[in-house]
């Protein structure tokens, strides 16, 4: 009977260790996402106590009364399901640091009241503690999985939930047996065969949920390279695009003007492009160091669906505006598109330390082509924050106003309180290839003039009372029947 529950043991601990190294090397090859700690080190710990419990059965004579082994044994399998459980929680939300702490005590806490237990009770209470704890732990898993399970559907997860429940059974049957059975049991051979088969399924069902975590896992690498690789076909379909519009241009005129205008969609798309890029990377360390949480997962898929969305809408505008399309304008809501614009260069402003001071006129709209209005607002507000970025003026500020005119336009002011333009750069100011700065090629303020005037409108620049820069441009709250 020993050697037959011993092997039985064994068994287990080896089928869970070759799971372990198999997982090891197969997850080591991977770049984008790692195993979850938690899962490793619980898997790692039932390992090690099914094959403690299995030299300590074949040598125990008093199972009342084991050696110390049995105490380290049940040590590791109570740290296995903390483990196991911590797991499952941090697929909902990350382990806080008390919790952590928590749980580490929790563990010599119990291998201290173990100890006295072996040596002040006898098996039936021993046993039937363990099952009471390991049944706290299996409803906690089933809850967390469920719950997860609710955002995200897995069958991977859905298997895990199964396991969990059936392991539940299992020690509430155990418990039930030993509360039933009146024995007193000091040898092995006393145990009631009933109590033997539910230990070694509950034992065979752990190792089905560990088995199922590994497949949840394997399944997440398949989505995230899924995802990585959707994301990077939208990129190069978006570059492909920039390169096609460049190569027509070229093609429709040689000179010089043309290539600078081709150079500009270059300059259009660099910030959503780039912004794609940085997001992508923060994706892939968040998977690798496996901290993604849901929460965090949708705001980054968010915001790369955003900037791949913006890119797209400055190759269809820019499209337009180098073509025979006619303008596609509609009405918009200057508030809503100027919040849209500064939610963009909110970091940009925030590290630079720049105030913003907003004052639009409540329901001013303007007939524009939405896409085209945003490049224009987003050039000019770009342009002050750069101002701003090399002037020494102590309180840093952007003003923004919008207003009615009488004359069936509305204005928009933009101004800085930075250093200004000079008034040898004034005079060139919206010409192509026209410069103050020394980088960039002129491009920004030409497009700027370009889209205005396609709108039917006028922008001017002006000297900002007390120092700085102001664009006052002029749009039609009329809908005006224009082409390229």
């Amino acid at each position: 009977m020993k050697v037959l529950i011993a092997l039985y043991f064994f068994i287990l601990a080896i089928i869970q260790m070759g799971l372990f190294f198999g997982i090891y090397h197969y997850f080591r090859s991977q770049d984008s996402v790692k195993p979850n700690s938690y899962w490793m080190s619980s898997l790692l710990a039932s390992m090690l106590a099914l094959f403690i419990f299995g030299a300590g059965i074949v040598t125990v004579d008093d199972i009342a009364k084991p050696a110390f082994n049995f105490t380290i044994g049940n040590s590791l399998f109570y740290l296995a399901a903390v483990l196991q459980a911590l797991f499952c929680h941090s697929l909902n939300r990350p382990v806080s640091k008390a919790q952590k702490v928590g749980f580490a005590f929790s563990t010599l806490v119990f291998l201290v009241a173990f100890e006295w237990m072996r040596n002040a009770s006898n098996f039936e209470i021993r046993t039937g503690f363990m099952c009471i704890l390991a049944s706290i732990f299996y409803v906690w898993q089933i809850y967390e999985v469920r719950k997860k399970r609710k955002v995200e559907p897995s069958s991977q997860l859905a298997y895990l939930q199964y396991a969990s429940s059936a392991e539940l059974f299992f020690a509430v049957g155990r418990f039930v047996i030993l509360v039933v059975s009146s024995l007193t049991i000091r040898q092995i051979e006393q145990i009631p065969q009933v109590l033997i088969l539910f230990t070694i399924i509950q034992l065979v069902m752990n190792t089905l949920s560990y088995i199922a975590i590994g497949s949840y896992w394997a399944e997440q690498i398949a989505k995230s390279n899924a995802r990585s690789q959707l994301e990077n076909e939208e990129i190069k379909t978006l570059l492909k695009e920039r390169e096609s519009l460049i190569d027509s241009l070229l093609r429709a005129n040689k000179t010089a003007s043309t290539g600078a205008l081709s150079a500009s969609i270059a300059h259009e798309l660099n910030q959503p492009l780039g912004a794609s890029s940085l997001n992508i990377q923060f994706l892939q360390k968040k998977l690798a160091e496996g901290e993604l949480n849901p929460v965090l997962q949708k705001e980054i898929l968010d915001t790369l669906l955003s900037d791949n969305q913006r890119a797209a809408a400055i190759i269809k505008s820019l499209r337009s505006i180098f073509s025979d399309e006619a303008l596609i304008s509609t009405k918009i809501n200057v508030g809503k598109l100027f919040q849209s614009v500064l939610s963009i260069t909110k970091p940009e402003i925030a590290s630079k330390k720049i105030q913003i001071a907003l004052r639009i006129e409540d329901g001013l709209v303007a007939i524009a082509n939405p896409g085209e209005m945003r490049q224009v607002l987003l050039n000019l507000i770009n342009n002050a924050i750069q101002s701003l970025a090399i002037s020494s003026v102590a309180n840093k500020q952007i003003t923004i106003e919008g207003k009615h005119l009488n004359n069936g336009f509305i204005r928009i002011v933009i101004a800085d309180n930075g250093s200004g333009v000079s008034e040898e750069a004034q005079r060139h100011l919206f010409e192509l290839l026209s410069s103050a700065k020394q980088s960039g090629m002129g491009l920004g303020l030409w497009l700027c003039k370009h889209i205005v005037t396609r709108h039917g409108g006028s922008i001017n620049y002006e000297s900002n009372e007390g120092g700085g820069a102001k664009f006052v441009f002029d749009l039609p709250i009329e809908d005006i029947d224009q082409g390229a």
